[in-house]
């Protein structure tokens, strides 16, 4: 077996691999790959079969010392039809061109009982590559993952490539409840490398870290790891359920994520954490209809640490309450969402959408929240050093008066609203939008809503071509004490505007 990393040439090869895993991408099917031995023939100079070199495929003897013995460069390992048991980990670094693929293959963990890891708490099928020592040009695809016995739950993957990762068809079964690392991890370690993790399922989740046999993480296992990666990482079509510790975290490193349809749901922290750089989710759906039994919030999705991340046509359901669709946070910049739509239904007051103060330049565009809570804002806009930006948002919905009265709250200077549909009710105090911040832009758009549509406390706000309607015939416009230099242009304001700014706002060509 090849232990270490020889001189090599490598372009080639990934060129190749990257071709051919463009063009099977498009042909795989859901579920466990159906591939026969000789599909891989022209991809690698050696195709075993495990079973003609001694492995079990009836689920009694672990496979692990044959994968150990067979590994090496330029190899895969075929897994036909059956049943394959591992105690220990396998694992395998510095290698070039490396795979395994199964044909209607089941992989069956040990129990965290009978799990042999070394004594260093290595709780893992498959470690492939580490930081210090990546391979190059891995494929693993075809594989389902039967951990329904009880105490049984397994990391399936980790690995560290610097370029070339196949991880397609995983099927895992079962909730894992071993108390261990969750199923996944998976970084790029080279800038200029690539990867692809494509339908990873582990639809059962994980039980919390108390009730496992382990009780060695906090909270619990999180699904699917990616922190420090470094190149273009994609996931496609995943789908993860309740995991105590974020569902998909790809956060914390400087490459790009790409995470592409799937279903993410009911994940404690958040479902998914998004950072890095250039990074994107699009197509996907991010539920939270299932409190967990501790009463954590459980985000939506978790934009952070990272500059260009974008949410692009996801929709986000949320029926637990303090737990927002999306939340950006600490260290997140040139952050767009884009085409989303938003549904918050609870009994508590719930934020929608929460930018906090760390949060850095965002744009919201073309989405739709609808928020039929206990109460609290739709949207709300901590102050921060960084603008915010809403074009061609609606928000419909009903709360009653309790906590922020405001659909929109904004608190940050430099924002601006423009072409903002807002037609919200509920209790005899909510309002459509309260800005504090300075030089602000609210242009065009709708505003309805129970009590004064628009209240202002800011300096230098301008606002254009807006109509505002209160249902119970307050005022359109509301200008407070602190309100200053403020500027009405052209707007439609039902029942007029209540100034009680510091200067007297200027303006023309409004109606009352």
């Amino acid at each position: 077996m090849a232990s270490d990393r020889q001189n090599r040439s490598i372009t080639s090869r990934r060129t190749y691999l990257k071709l051919t895993g463009a063009i099977a991408a498009t042909t795989a099917v859901m579920g466990s790959a159906s591939a026969s031995k000789s599909d891989y023939e022209d991809q690698y100079d050696t195709v075993i079969d495990i079973t003609d070199v001694g492995a079990d495929d009836d689920g009694n003897e672990s496979i692990t010392p044959v994968l150990q013995e067979h590994a090496d460069d330029d190899t895969l390992l075929y897994f036909p039809s059956g049943r394959y048991y591992m105690d220990n980990q396998f694992r395998f670094t510095g290698f070039d061109n490396f795979g395994m693929a199964g044909d209607d293959a089941e992989l069956v963990p040990a129990s965290y009982h009978d799990f042999d890891d070394d004594g260093d708490g290595n709780y893992r099928l498959f470690r492939m590559g580490v930081d210090y020592d990546p391979g190059t040009d891995l494929r693993i695809e075809g594989f389902t993952v039967d951990q329904t016995a009880d105490d049984t739950g397994i990391r399936v993957i980790e690995a560290a490539i610097d370029d070339g990762l196949i991880v397609r068809d995983i099927e895992i079964l079962g909730q894992h409840d071993s108390g261990t690392w969750g199923p996944g991890r998976f970084v790029i370690t080279d800038s200029d490398g690539e990867g692809l993790v494509e339908r990873f399922h582990a639809p059962d989740g994980a039980a919390w870290e108390g009730n496992t046999p382990s009780d060695s993480l906090w909270r619990g296992p999180t699904g699917i790891l990616s922190n420090h990666n470094k190149g273009t990482l994609t996931f496609r079509d995943c789908i993860l359920g309740s995991f105590p510790d974020n569902g998909l975290y790809a956060a914390h490193g400087s490459g790009s994520i790409q995470i592409e349809g799937g279903r993410f749901q009911n994940s404690t922290g958040a479902n998914v954490r998004l950072g890095g750089h250039d990074s994107y989710i699009k197509d996907a759906t991010i539920i939270v209809d299932k409190e967990n039994p501790h009463g954590i919030s459980q985000r939506g999705l978790r934009m952070e640490d990272g500059s260009l991340l974008v949410a692009q046509n996801v929709d986000f359901q949320t029926n637990v309450s303090d737990s927002p669709a999306i939340w950006i946070t600490a260290g997140a910049n040139y952050n767009y969402v884009d085409n989303c739509t938003v549904a918050v239904h609870t009994d508590d007051p719930c934020t929608g959408i929460s930018i906090r103060g760390s949060g850095g330049r965002t744009r919201i565009k073309r989405t739709h929240v609808e928020h039929e809570t206990g109460g609290g804002p739709v949207i709300k806009i901590r102050d921060g050093d960084e603008p915010v930006y809403l074009e061609d948002v609606t928000i419909s919905g009903e709360s009653p008066t309790e906590g922020t009265r405001s659909a929109i709250q904004n608190y940050r200077d430099d924002c601006e609203f423009r072409g903002v549909n807002v037609d919200y009710g509920g209790g005899w105090g909510r309002r459509a939008l309260t800005n504090t911040g300075d030089n602000c832009l609210i242009y065009e758009g709708d505003y309805v809503s129970e009590d004064r549509p628009i209240t202002d406390k800011g300096t230098g706000t301008w606002i254009e071509g807006v109509s505002a309607r209160s249902r119970r015939g307050d005022v359109g416009l509301l200008l407070k004490s602190e309100a200053e230099d403020v500027y009405v242009k052209k707007c439609n304001l039902e029942n007029g505007i209540e100034d009680n700014s510091a200067d007297g706002y200027d303006g023309w060509g409004n109606e009352f």
